[in-house]
């Protein structure tokens, strides 16, 4: 497997890469067939020059099979490196048990089933109901975490992006959702031809929605004579 890695505003050092090659061993375990890994640092300068940069890694992944990406921010280039090979990698892990239930292997048990029977077919207790009651009339005080933080409230920005349309079927669209690891992924459906979203639900549970453009009334059949 070839990587790559480049630096917008920021500079590789051959420690860095050195890092970043080592780490990157682990990918070929869970995707032999991947040809090349492109990794992109960035550095992220905040207007007004109130907070330290940010780096930020993106990942991708090429082969023969659909493209894998990951990103993520950190503090510094290692510390962004490692969150977004850390999801890289549980996107491959998740791509590879759902091959393993396609070709006929048990799938997980979704919160759904375990909760059913009582947790049994996992290694989990469930709380007792007397704590459970207790916390919920406010007998056992629930204490919430303070998250302090000095960042000044700024209006949330909305992000725009713009992808080509893919045709494919919902299987095909699944396995894309999971190996860019978001919660939905828009394409169009090839057995409907209607641009559709794919989602995730509970478990290893995915639900589909349709769009069907609206019909335009029917002309009136004709004119009324003068």
């Amino acid at each position: 497997m070839d990587i790559t890695i480049t630096g917008r505003n920021i500079g590789i050092t051959d420690r860095f890469s050195d890092y970043a090659t080592e780490k990157a061993e682990k990918i070929e375990h869970l995707a032999d067939r991947a040809q090349v890994l492109e990794i992109k640092v960035s550095r992220h300068h905040e207007k007004g020059g109130g907070r330290a940069p940010d780096d930020r890694v993106e990942m991708t992944l090429i082969g023969p099979g659909p493209v894998v990406r990951a990103e993520s921010p950190g503090s510094d280039k290692y510390v962004a490196f490692d969150l977004a090979i850390d999801k890289l990698l549980e996107r491959l892990r998740r791509a590879k048990d759902k091959k393993k239930v396609h070709r006929g292997n048990h799938r997980p048990v979704s919160l759904h089933e375990a909760s059913a029977d009582g947790f049994s077919v996992i290694d989990i207790t469930p709380a007792d109901p007397d704590i459970i009651q207790k916390v919920a009339t406010g007998a056992i005080p629930v204490v919430e975490p303070v998250e302090e933080t000095d960042e000044v409230y700024s209006p949330v920005v909305v992000r725009q992006k713009v992808f080509p349309a893919a045709v494919m079927t919902v299987d095909e669209a699944v396995d894309q959702l999971e190996l860019v690891g978001h919660d939905f992924f828009l394409f169009i459906d090839a057995a409907s031809d209607r641009p559709s979203v794919v989602y995730r639900r509970q478990g290893w549970n995915y639900g589909v929605i349709g769009l069907e453009a609206e019909q335009a009334a029917p002309a009136a059949a004709g004119r009324r004579g003068r």
